[in-house]
This record gives C-alpha cells, structure tokens and sequence, in this order.
C-alpha cells in the first residue's frame, strides 16, 4: 500500500467532523478517531509494517497506553522485536508496574504513537522509559496534526518522524 492509499483509508475510516475537545486541551473542527482506524486489520498491519522499517536501530518496541499498545504489537509482530506497554500511570494492585513487559538494561526504544498535537502523551511516556535506564532513539507517530508536536518533541532533545500528516490526508 502506498502513502496515499494509507492516507485515504486512515481518512475514510477515522476522519470526523465537528467541536471536538483533544487531550492537549485545544478544540478542533475535526478529529482523527484513531480507535477506528487502529481496529482496522488491513491499515494496523500497515502501519505495523512502516513502524518496522523505524525499528532498525531499536532493542524494543513501546506504546503508551491506549492507543500505542494496537501500535506496538502491530510493529513488534512485523519487526521481531519485543514490545512494552507504558501505563498512563501505576496501577495500585497486582505488580504496580508503570512500564509493562521486559525492558532490558539500557534498551534503545522505538516509541511508537497514534496521533501527535503537542506531542504531550507520547513526552510522559519518554520520560517514564529514560528514568527506567532507557534511551528512545525515535518517536514515530502515525499522524503528525501539524500542531506543535515536532517542534516540542524535538525540543526535548528526540527525534521525530510521522508516517502521515494532516496535509497527506487532505485536512
């Protein structure tokens, strides 16, 4: 599947109009539903496949939680190469754990994300593996809303790359 054929499908099958409230607490006339096109066997594996060719330098795999995880998995499957869970926040039962699955000793991450505004879930998720012994040597997000996200994510000191953005999408 090409660039623009991925572009249209994530499109048709996530694209939403209307007043919507995104996380980075700015309002938006439209809104990518990224469970939509996530639950979505022909674009997750797709996008499992670009993720892949993201991962070359890369120990392990992560996702923050919720949207990550399909993402994750998606990319360990066409990689190879584990995957990791980073919680929102540690849960108070069972282990505890903020990051689940193993992360080795100084892990190199490829730390994967749905869609990118400011890029403030996917830096708490940064931070969360770099105080764990970790060092993420990309964040790759499937759409990039054009909003600020690379400029502060790079700012943070990490490189960032999208598989598509707004524009790709015609938005």
């Amino acid at each position: 599947m090409n660039k623009s054929d991925l572009a249209a499908k994530v499109k048709a099958a996530a694209y939403l109009e209307g007043d919507f409230l995104l996380r980075s607490g700015k309002r938006s006339k439209y809104y990518l539903d990224k469970y939509l096109f996530e639950t979505q066997p022909e674009i997750l594996g797709e996008l499992g496949r670009l993720f892949a060719q993201h991962a070359g330098d890369a120990d392990i795999i992560a996702g923050a939680e919720l949207g990550g995880i399909a993402l994750a998995a998606a990319a360990s499957l066409a990689c190879g190469k584990p995957f990791i869970i980073v919680r929102n926040s540690k849960k108070d039962y069972g282990t505890g754990k903020l990051l689940e699955g193993k992360l080795p000793p100084a892990a190199r991450v490829l730390l994967v994300e749905d869609i990118a505004t400011t890029g403030g879930q996917v830096l708490e998720a940064a931070k969360d593996l770099t105080a764990a012994g970790a060092k993420v040597v990309r964040i790759v997000a499937v759409i990039d809303r054009m909003e600020g996200a690379r400029e502060n994510i790079e700012a943070a000191g990490y490189k960032f790359e999208s598989l598509l953005t707004r524009q790709d999408m015609g938005i």
